[in-house]
């Protein structure tokens, strides 16, 4: 059994013993911290806190314990049940509720859960935020409410809400999608996808739409991480069923990939590069990614006649640099668009609507839009150090190896050559050195990483 607590939440596997797994009791303590900071941080006896899950089968459990343990601390609960990550994020902002809580392992097995954590903005919490919560955790450092005080629980439904306001973006274009006719797929992966894309997609104009894993029951039908590997009977299906092209989405909905009316992954990396491309065209402006992230963004941004920044790894610290730049379009190479006209939040359905009005105006198949943005290959690695090993003295050493070279230091060690980069970072969790490299050739990128871990290796060995 697994439970790991961090920053953003708490996230494990059901069951087991307490502090082992993620049992009702390890709920109920984060949940109870959680309340305790809301609290302090809304200046509230009774603040408003939204509570969604996606479909995996202890989700149920889990927010029942979750809502009666921030019931018990005098917090009012808006429950929305099934709902996306995103819907949850806009159901804070709508509701001017001072918290929210996402039960959700996103892209993990069916074994796992997590509970992330938002702030009143529907935003995930700092790092000194998260920091917090934990510690009161760790000390069992709260006080249920008596009985009076106790909170109450209202039951919403967010959905058309969330899909009225993606139509009411003003670059999602609904008469271009209408009009295109697409013969549209998607693959929900039996979560709360398969409940809001089909009814966005029915409200955007499209009127043949394929379900793929479309029954929210929790029981994936495969590896819930939308990467090639684990698509490949989805992409035969698009290609024996002529489809023009199909989402792909993880159980909490926050992330996107799009398969071409070939089969053919369209590569989750340009998710947001060709969203990006279609929002830069109407709105000029900056953008930004993280570090392990496609080089293909900064191309196209500069293209547009914009300024790209890179930001450390992590949805909050992306955000974060979104707002200091004053970035129109941003995100994550995992297919985690996030678009500021909208709210400050991965968001598939924002991506999708974005995608579509692309692709009906350009008037161009998803392969050959594909074809207009630039090539790059990640090759993503990883070296396993004994526990002795000192990662930060090795990081180090490899920022003064490369040091004429563009070094970027916000998050481990991304070092940017001419027309390829390599990425450092070490787990939080195990000594663990992940390297990701990108390059313009798959065998590239590949003999670019296999020469760090070489060097890595021969710095250990002194």
């Amino acid at each position: 059994m697994t439970l790991i607590k961090s920053i953003s939440g708490i996230r494990g596997t059901i069951g087991g013993k307490p502090g082992d797994g993620l049992s009702p009791l390890d709920v109920v303590k984060f949940g109870a911290s959680y309340a305790r900071w809301v609290k302090e941080a809304s200046g509230k006896d009774k603040p408003v806190v939204v509570v969604g899950r996606d479909a995996r089968i202890s989700g149920q459990m889990v927010d029942a314990l979750v809502c009666a343990s921030l019931n018990g601390m005098g917090c009012q609960v808006v429950n929305i049940g099934l709902a996306t990550t995103p819907t949850t994020e806009l159901a804070v902002v709508k509701e001017q509720a001072d918290g929210g809580i996402i039960l959700t392992a996103s892209h993990n097995p069916a074994q796992w859960n997590a509970l992330k954590l938002l702030n009143g903005d529907g935003e995930f919490l700092s790092a000194e935020e998260g920091a917090k919560i934990l510690a009161f955790a760790e000390a069992e450092d709260f006080n249920f409410a008596e009985v009076y005080e106790l909170g109450t629980i209202e039951h919403k439904d967010y959905l058309q809400a969330h899909i009225d306001h993606v139509l009411k973006l003003e670059l999602v274009d609904t008469d271009a999608i209408a009009k295109a006719n697409f013969k549209v797929a998607f693959d929900a992966v039996n979560s709360v996808g398969g409940i809001a894309i089909p009814a966005l997609l029915k409200a955007l104009g499209v009127k043949t739409i394929v379900p793929i894993n479309e029954e929210a029951t929790g029981h994936f039908a495969h590896v819930p991480e939308p990467l090639p590997e684990n698509l490949v009977e989805t992409c035969s299906l698009v290609k024996e069923n002529e489809i023009d092209v199909c989402f792909v989405v993880d159980p909490d909905v926050d992330r996107l990939s799009v398969i071409s009316e070939d089969g053919s992954m369209f590569n989750e990396e340009y998710t947001l590069v060709a969203v990006a491309d279609y929002i830069l065209s109407e709105t000029p402006g900056n953008t930004v990614s993280n570090l392990s992230s496609t080089r293909a963004l900064r191309d196209i941004t500069e293209k547009h006649g914009g300024s790209y920044t890179a930001s450390a790894v992590g949805e909050v610290n992306v955000v974060k640099k979104m707002k200091e730049t004053g970035a129109v379009i941003g995100g994550e190479g995992n297919g985690g668009v996030i678009y500021p006209a909208s709210h400050y939040g991965r968001d598939a359905l924002v991506g999708i609507a974005l995608f579509l009005s692309l692709l009906a105006k350009s008037g161009k198949t998803c392969t050959e839009l594909r074809k207009t943005y630039p090539d790059y290959f990640i090759s993503k690695n990883k070296i396993e150090l004994t526990p002795d090993i000192d990662v930060d003295a090795v990081l180090v050493q490899m920022k003064e190896k490369y040091k004429n070279e563009q070094v970027n230091d916000i998050d481990g060690v991304k070092i940017d050559f001419a027309n390829e980069w390599v990425h450092l970072r070490k787990s939080n969790t195990e000594p663990i050195i992940r390297i990701y490299a990108e390059s313009t050739k798959p065998e590239a990128s590949q003999e670019l990483a296999q020469r760090i871990i070489g060097e890595i290796k021969d710095i250990i060995s002194i």
